[in-house]
Formats: structure tokens, C-alpha cells, sequence
């Protein structure tokens, strides 16, 4: 929602503005991506990933940059002070660089990503999330998602590729809200964590070929989907879609409200 004061002139920049926010988050390196990526493998619907996979047309509107933003923004700030910190002890960090998770056949067939930090000096993976303080609040009590967690773990994998011994994995929650908020959240590195995610993911690969969706559109609701999926963000979310090829409606309850509150969790 895009506000400002009383007059036309007011609005119409305000609306300008919001237009370039949202195209130059839209534009941005993060946003680019078109193969699948180590935040995206573990993913808890089949389908998604599926759609993903197949590189099918993303369907939903693009939604409010600016969580994008501000995420960007803080993971160039984290980098620039650990950069700083590095000079005092040369070579004990990494940060914010590629790793392969896994080689493919091709570049573009490999997992890779931007692992946001490693300490050699701990062996510990560092993942940033800035998150809204309710989800802060979720995560300190509930720890994270099967999703950031596997993501953590491929990360590991990662490093541990690239020479590294990872002994740890750690995401640090830091909350968007006027003073700080910080939770953290570890384990032990476990690479069948990682090696567990990449077989689920081959494994929906061979689905996707044995079934051909492409040829046979109908055969998009063979691929599962949990019930209670994060529909929110899915860019293949179509409320109301009775053709899977154009989109997903998201799960189907028989009581509206909670497949309302499928869409809004």
C-alpha cells in the first residue's frame, strides 16, 4: 500500500516511486534466478518444486518488494562489517561466497549458491534471515522451518565440497522492528541432511519426467502437496485455478477459512 499526504502531486510521486522499488527489486541478482537454488530445495511441496524444476510460467502478481529490500540490505551491511572484521584475523572468514553443492553435468545442472558466511575458526555455517518480529517470535519457540534448515545443511555440504570441515550450522534471526532483536538457532553439520533433501529433489525430477506434465497437464495433481503448505509466496499461486497448467489454487480445505488461512500463515 503505497500513502502519502493530501494533495495530487504527493500521490502521484509517491506511485512512482513504489514503481521503482518494486522494478529494481524485481531486477535485483536475488530475484533473477531461474535454476533451483539451496533456499528453494527444501521446500515442503512436491508440486512447487515440480513447477520450479520444470521452469513453468510463474503465474502470481509479484507482491511487495520491500522485505526483498530491506533482506538485501542487511546481508550487504553483515557483509561489509565482516569484511572489516576479517583484517583483524586474515582468513578465518568466508563470506558471501558460491559454493557447490553439487556438480552437474553442465553449470547450469549444478546446486549452487551464496553461502552468507563461514567461520573457520568455529566451523560454522551462518545463515541471515531478517524476519518480521511474529516470525521471530515463531522461530525462538518453534526453531525454523524444514526449509531454512535444510537450506543451512546444503550449505554445510557446500563448504564441505569446497575443502572446508563444517562442524555446525547456525541461522540468526534478526527482527525488523525499531530496536534489536536477535535469535539464534544451531545444530551439528549433517550432511545426510543435505544428501536426504537432494534425493527428494531427484526423486521429483523422475516424476516429472515419467509423467510429462507438459504433455499431459492434468497430471500436475500427482505431484503432492503437504497439508498445511506456505502458499503465500508460491509464484505458482492461482486461488481459485481449476487448471494446474495456469496455476495452482493452493490446498483445497472443506472449510473456506482454512484454506484462507493456508494462504495468509
Amino acid at each position: 500500500m503505497i500513502t502519502t499526504g493530501n494533495d495530487d502531486t504527493g500521490q502521484v510521486m509517491a506511485e512512482r516511486i513504489g514503481e521503482f522499488i518494486t522494478n529494481t527489486a524485481l531486477h535485483a541478482p536475488r530475484s533473477l534466478q531461474r535454476r533451483i537454488g539451496p533456499s528453494e530445495v527444501g521446500a515442503d511441496c512436491d508440486r512447487r518444486l515440480a513447477y520450479k524444476l520444470s521452469d513453468w510460467p510463474e503465474v502470481a502478481a509479484d507482491g511487495d518488494p520491500i522485505a526483498s529490500v530491506l533482506g538485501t540490505a542487511f546481508h550487504a551491511w553483515m557483509e561489509d562489517a565482516f569484511t572489516e572484521r576479517e583484517k583483524a584475523s586474515p582468513g578465518r572468514y568466508k563470506i558471501e561466497e558460491r559454493v557447490t553443492v553439487r556438480q552437474g553435468v553442465t553449470e547450469a545442472a549444478s546446486l549452487t549458491g551464496s553461502s552468507d558466511l563461514y567461520d573457520r575458526a568455529s566451523g560454522t555455517v551462518w545463515d541471515w534471515k531478517l524476519v518480521g518480529v511474529s516470525s521471530l517470535d515463531k522461530y525462538r519457540r518453534g526453531g525454523p522451518s524444514d526449509q531454512y534448515r535444510i537450506q543451512a545443511h546444503l550449505y554445510g555440504l557446500g563448504q564441505e565440497n569446497a575443502g572446508e570441515t563444517p562442524r555446525r550450522v547456525a541461522i540468526c534471526f534478526v527482527g525488523r522492528h525499531h530496536e534489536l532483536r536477535v535469535h539464534v538457532w544451531t545444530e551439528p553439520y549433517n550432511r545426510q541432511v543435505a544428501l536426504d533433501a537432494l534425493a527428494r529433489l531427484d526423486a521429483i525430477r523422475d516424476q516429472l519426467l515419467a509423467l510429462d506434465p507438459e504433455s499431459h497437464p492434468e497430471r500436475w495433481s500427482e505431484f503432492a502437496i503437504p497439508d498445511k503448505p506456505n502458499c503465500r509466496f508460491c509464484p505458482w499461486l492461482k486461488p481459485g485455478s481449476t487448471d494446474l497448467s495456469t496455476g495452482c489454487p493452493g490446498v483445497q480445505h472443506a472449510n473456506p477459512g482454512a484454506s484462507l488461512q493456508a494462504l495468509i500463515a
